[in-house]
């Protein structure tokens, strides 16, 4: 196992900004990874990027280093100044053997990841795996590992709760808004057009509401976000003038203060039914005196935090279930792992013994086999047929059956 190796880059360890300098585009990944293997001496390599974090699997029979490490990164980046690749190789993470796939058992069970117990990664990795295969970059040694990976990941998701009761802002929010159990129809407002109303829509779209008119402050924005969820787009400037009434309002916007004032509000109201908010911006975007003048159900961040932090604590106390899973994983692996190299080198047993039989056939017993009549040869045959299936399977067995005492 020594020579399997994992680098890591991720944003705890080298920030956000420097990892840029490594997620490679899509197009670029085979290329970059076949000349990392021909000037690097490696045998088999796969490409990791997630938005947080950057890694390299792979294979090779050179002492992994922070000196490796930099000449790594520098073939992945070469307009990298010195002073800066220096920091980053320093800052960089690695291990080889056993311990390179425990780090990734726990990535791809999220204890490495932003958020405790997020699923999304498990995708990540196994998408990254095939991509590998498919472009011929992996091999025999990272498929057993990426398999042993991939279930035991899939076992800490299924027995158990990490992944349950959510985290996500966004996530919460949503269950928070369905417990008002809006008519499909009802009329929503969308402040903000960015990746958080974006996120937030994918929920609602999928429940079945399309009654949006999204507001924000670049008009363009707001219709790209109507192009992909439907609704209205119009200009935020225009927002006192909305005169449809509303069911719901969704905000995020980077505003430094209010956007939505309570004169404003006002003017938005057209009934006296309880309206629903939810606000996800840091600072709000719905001025504090508006939950408390009218009949709202308000959502906050903070509230939501609340809740995040309650769960998050949950998930917490599963991680000693989740660690026994893992060491189990690698105690089998080890097995797993020496059986195959057993089953590496036993290959060439079936030509050894194949070799021998023609040999016997053909020079050694030449001249005994030619006085035997048809019948008799063919009663040799199946002799020797028999024999070598039990010459190729015997040593096979016995390996296994050795390595199963000495564990």
């Amino acid at each position: 196992m020594i020579k399997f190796n994992v680098i890591a880059l991720t944003h705890a360890s080298i920030g956000l900004k420097a990892l840029g300098n490594f997620h490679i585009d899509a197009m670029e990944v085979a290329t970059k990874m076949r000349d990392l293997k021909k000037h690097h001496t490696i045998g088999e390599i796969m490409y990791l990027s997630t938005c947080n974090r950057v890694e390299f699997i792979f294979t090779n029979d050179t002492l992994v280093d922070q000196a490796f490490v930099r000449s790594f990164l520098q073939a992945i980046n070469a307009t990298l100044e010195e002073d800066e690749l220096e920091s980053i190789s320093k800052k960089a993470r690695y291990w080889n053997g056993i311990n390179a796939v425990n780090h990734l058992i726990e990535v791809a069970s999220s204890l490495d990841s932003m958020v405790l117990g997020e699923r999304e990664i498990i995708t990540q990795v196994r998408n990254a795996y095939e991509y590998s295969r498919k472009e011929g970059l992996s091999g025999d040694t990272i498929r057993i590992v990426m398999r042993q990976t991939i279930e035991t990941a899939k076992k800490v998701f299924t027995e158990t709760i990490i992944a349950e009761k959510s985290v996500s802002v966004v996530s919460l929010a949503y269950q928070e808004f369905s417990k008002a159990k809006l008519p499909k129809k009802a009329k929503i407002l969308i402040i903000g057009s960015g990746v958080t109303n974006q996120n937030m829509c994918k929920f609602l779209t999928k429940d079945g509401y399309t009654n949006f008119t999204v507001y924000n402050r670049t008009l363009s924005n707001a219709e790209k976000f109507v192009d992909t969820f439907g609704g209205k787009a119009e200009s935020l400037k225009n927002l006192e003038l909305h005169q449809d009434g509303f069911d719901a309002i969704i905000t995020c916007t980077g505003a430094s203060g209010a956007v939505l004032s309570q004169k404003t509000y006002t003017t938005l109201l057209k009934d006296n039914k309880t309206k629903h908010i939810i606000d996800l911006a840091i600072p709000n975007d719905v001025a504090e005196t508006i939950p408390k003048a009218f009949a709202v159900n308000y959502i906050s961040v903070d509230s939501l935090k609340k809740i995040a932090d309650k769960n998050l604590l949950a998930r917490r106390k599963e991680l000693l279930k989740v660690r026994e899973i893992i060491y189990n994983s690698l105690e089998d692996f080890k097995s797993i792992f020496e059986m195959r190299q057993i089953e590496l080198k036993m290959q060439s047993i079936p030509k050894h013994v194949k070799e021998i039989r023609t040999k016997a056939l053909t020079e050694v017993f030449h001249k005994e086999i030619a006085t035997l009549d048809d019948e008799s040869k063919a009663v040799l045959d199946k002799i020797l047929n028999y024999m070598e299936k039990k010459y190729v399977s015997v040593p096979m067995i016995m390996a296994k059956e050795m390595l199963t005492k000495i564990k």
